[in-house]
């Protein structure tokens, strides 16, 4: 009898391991069938080339076209103005960054990875850079030109602090030697009014962005006195149309602030970039 119920109790295990068996097989099966069939992550379309790269904050993107509601940034005005047949513009502005935190938050060393020989870099910061930001420990930069520093924080948390002008020459330093040709922008102005006329300089800040393209061999476009101009001539009760707020335009004053690049550019002496404009560009 034990003979048998032990013959018994084997068959029971053995079918027991079979079943287990085939769940665990059945599992696998659907799990490679999953893993199969599940859609693959899309890859980040190339970059083509020759390529403009728009660089900085939310004065160069913001909003999403056709920019008909609150702030505007001034990159998509500008992609328009090249002809596509010729160059290939990436607006790749981000808002709230500064020249410093562009960097630090590793926007820059992407945009610098995709650069190639014939390229252009435009470059415009300054808005979260100055002294506003003073609320916003990661933004702020030494309002200066040089080489000073100042270290915050303590340890492995500590951080070293350079000078708008700085940042700025080091990233024409980088563009530079992957053979991209770097265009430096002042800041646009603010929404700010002094006895009817527009503030210019933005706190000094026009002319660091001045001092850190003739120090670095970029070109340079004083952006801050073209839109300046501009503003004045409309005249402070007008101009308001063009700003959303304290320093975000609205679509016109995108479409302004990108006139003013075009102006800017066609002034610069040997720049082969004012060649790919299109038809239709002012």
């Amino acid at each position: 009898m034990n003979h048998y119920l032990r013959i018994v109790r084997t068959v029971i295990v053995l079918f027991q391991f079979l079943a287990f068996s085939i769940v665990i097989a059945r599992a696998q099966e659907m799990t490679n069938l999953a893993t199969s069939t599940a859609p693959a992550m899309p890859s980040p379309a190339p970059t083509l080339h020759p390529a403009l790269f728009l660089i900085g904050d939310s004065i160069m993107k913001t909003g999403k076209p056709p920019g008909d509601q609150g702030p505007y940034g001034m990159g998509y005005e500008i992609a328009p103005l090249f002809d596509p047949a010729k160059i290939h513009v990436y607006i790749e502005g981000a808002g709230g960054r500064s020249s410093r935190s562009y960097r630090a938050e590793g926007l820059w060393a992407t945009n610098l990875e995709r650069m190639q020989p014939g390229d252009f870099v435009l470059i415009m910061f300054g808005h979260n850079d100055a002294k506003n930001s003073d609320s916003y420990p990661d933004r702020t930069t030494i309002n200066g030109g040089g080489d000073e520093v100042v270290v915050v924080g303590t340890g492995a948390k500590a951080e070293t602090i350079h000078t708008y002008g700085w940042y700025l020459r080091q990233d024409v330093k980088e563009a530079q030697a992957k053979g991209a040709t770097v265009i430096l922008c002042s800041p646009v102005p603010r929404n700010t009014w002094i006895n009817g006329k527009i503030k210019r300089g933005f706190d000094g800040y026009a002319k660091l962005a001045a001092d850190a393209a003739k120090a670095s061999g970029a070109l340079f476009i004083d952006l801050n006195t073209l839109a300046a101009d501009q503003y004045d001539a409309l005249g402070q009760q007008q101009a308001a149309k063009c700003f959303a707020d304290f320093q975000h335009t609205t679509r016109a004053g995108a479409k302004i602030n990108a006139g003013c690049v075009i102006e800017g550019l066609n002034q610069l002496k040997d720049c082969p970039l004012a060649g790919d404009l299109a038809p239709t560009a002012p």
